[in-house]
Parts: C-alpha cells; sequence; structure tokens
C-alpha cells in the first residue's frame, strides 16, 4: 500500500481581521493565524480551500 502525498498550501495572513464579522475572524483563527505576517502550512483538502475562500481577502496563499 502506497501513500498519497497530501500537498499543502502556504497560507499568510497579510490584513487583520478587526474591523470583519466575526465569522471571519473565526476562519482566520481556526486556519491557525494569530499575528499578521505569520504564515502556516495547511493540506490541500476541500475544506481548507473553502475557508481560504471566504476569507480570501485578508491571506496570501502559496501553492
Amino acid at each position: 500500500m502506497t501513500k498519497k502525498k497530501i500537498e499543502t498550501l502556504k497560507v499568510t495572513l497579510v490584513k487583520s481581521p478587526i474591523g470583519y464579522p466575526e465569522r471571519q475572524r473565526s476562519v482566520v483563527q481556526s486556519l491557525g493565524l494569530r499575528k499578521m505576517g505569520q504564515t502556516v502550512e495547511r493540506g490541500d483538502t476541500p475544506v481548507i480551500r473553502g475557508m481560504i475562500k471566504k476569507v480570501s481577502h485578508l491571506v496570501r496563499v502559496e501553492y
């Protein structure tokens, strides 16, 4: 059985979620982002893609 390598996305918080709806702030927090300029790596799954789409105006994504 071979292991399938999951591609990763680098997500960086480039704009503060202050002043945006609570749902968007919670999505940023769920992605694991706390501080401006912080970068996290997340697996490339439909769930993560949907979260990124909701806050695309606050984050930068590297594929």
